[in-house]
């Protein structure tokens, strides 16, 4: 708009400047007056113009108003309100605060974390004790603090609440640490989780890696065994396989012996061995391992020694046959492997030829029952851990 203004302005001037008289007009008589319609003509034109630059000089001013009323208030500074209670408590100041830290001994104890905080629980700084003990905290603010002190194998420690003001050096009253109270933790579990472990464990043990060996217990104490895991490792010996071939073998050498003539001879001679050994070692098993050490709370495995003297251990594996350890530990007669024995024998009188039938049968089954499990636990006490695999690492008591 200003420059159409101007335009119209300057268009105005030439206007008139044109219908102005020469220098040579003046000097002529004949062209003295100013030519009337151009006068008139820009006259006009002048009035206009500047009544309309005035026009708009006016609407701006109006608008410029308009403008200025309509903006909203500039804001007013804020005012820092805060209080010296506000400030970072990490403000430097001119006071300090030292201490040392000892055991109950009075022995120093270098290393230990010191930490000093505000009164308001917030952390100002951290750091660790000297060699002798000591530490010391610099360029603090007035205020009340707290000191605290952790150090490995102590107790954490907290002192009284203590004010500073400024320049002043705090020594902090003597730091004795005590030795933190051991925590133990124990995992309780059932007794026959415990007794069941230690059986599977049992059962993989094997002379040179063939021959059952499962009731022998190279750990001292094991967990006593419920009746349901009597019956069942009884069941794990007697039909395991080698087992077996063991009954095959003394039918044998029986039948090469002419043991029990009353059986004949040839393969039925020999099954008829073989089903009397069976019947033998398998009730002699259940009975003396299982029936028995149930009615009687006795354990059935035998418990290696391993250490003494040999006439000790001699003696210990020998009278196992006599005395046995009693599910509560004691010791007491072991009735388990005798009635086993004489209830095996009465038993073996329902198949044994009738001529070897009658109470010397009993009493011969037996002691020979007795017999075999003497010598059976001196070679287990003497040889039959370093023949044996899978022996447990706490074997020796």
């Amino acid at each position: 708009m200003e420059l159409v203004i101007r335009g119209a302005v300057m268009l105005g001037l030439d206007a008139l400047r044109s219908a102005a008289p020469s220098r040579r007009g003046r000097l002529d008589s004949t062209e003295s007056r100013w030519p009337l319609p151009s006068i008139l003509c820009a006259s006009p034109l002048l009035l206009c113009l500047l009544g309309a630059t005035a026009h708009a000089q006016q609407k701006t001013a109006k608008l410029e108003t308009s403008s200025s009323s309509s903006l909203p208030d500039a804001p007013s500074p804020q005012v820092d309100v805060l209080g010296p209670a506000a400030q970072t408590p990490s403000a430097v100041g001119t006071a300090s605060v030292a201490g040392t830290i000892l055991d109950t001994s009075g022995a120093e104890i270098p290393g230990a974390q010191v930490s000093l905080t505000h009164r308001d629980g917030i952390p100002l700084h951290t750091l660790f004790s000297a060699a002798g003990g000591d530490f010391v905290f610099t360029k603090l603010p007035a205020g009340s603090y707290l000191v605290i002190v952790n150090a490995k194998g102590f107790a954490s420690y907290t002192t009284a609440e203590f004010t500073l003001s400024p320049d002043q050096s705090y020594m902090v009253p003597s730091i004795a640490l005590s030795v933190a109270s051991a925590t133990t933790e124990v995992t309780v579990r059932p007794t026959e989780v415990i007794a069941a472990e230690q059986i599977k464990a049992e059962e993989k043990q094997r002379f040179i890696g063939v021959i059952p060996n499962f009731y022998i217990s190279y750990v001292h104490d094991p967990a006593p065994m419920t009746i349901k895991q009597k019956f069942s490792l009884a069941s794990h010996d007697t039909f395991d396989p080698v087992s077996l071939i063991g009954v095959g073998l003394a039918a044998g050498i029986e039948q090469a012996n002419d043991k029990y003539p009353g059986y004949g001879y040839g393969a039925a001679g020999y099954g008829k061995r073989f089903a009397a050994q069976f019947g033998d070692g398998r009730t002699s098993d259940f009975l003396s391992h299982a029936v028995f050490p149930s009615l009687f709370h006795q354990d059935p495995r035998y418990f290696y020694q391993g250490t003494g003297t040999i006439k000790s251990r001699l003696i210990h594996a020998a009278s196992y046959a006599i005395i046995t350890r009693g599910d509560n530990g004691k010791p007491m007669p072991n009735y388990s492997y005798f009635l086993g024995d004489i209830g095996s024998g009465a038993i073996s009188n329902l198949y044994y030829p009738h001529a070897d039938r009658g109470i010397g049968l009993v009493f011969t089954n037996a002691a020979i029952g007795i017999a075999g499990k003497a010598g059976g636990t001196i070679i287990r006490e003497f040889f039959s851990k370093r023949i044996t695999t899978n022996v447990p690492p706490s074997g020796t008591p």
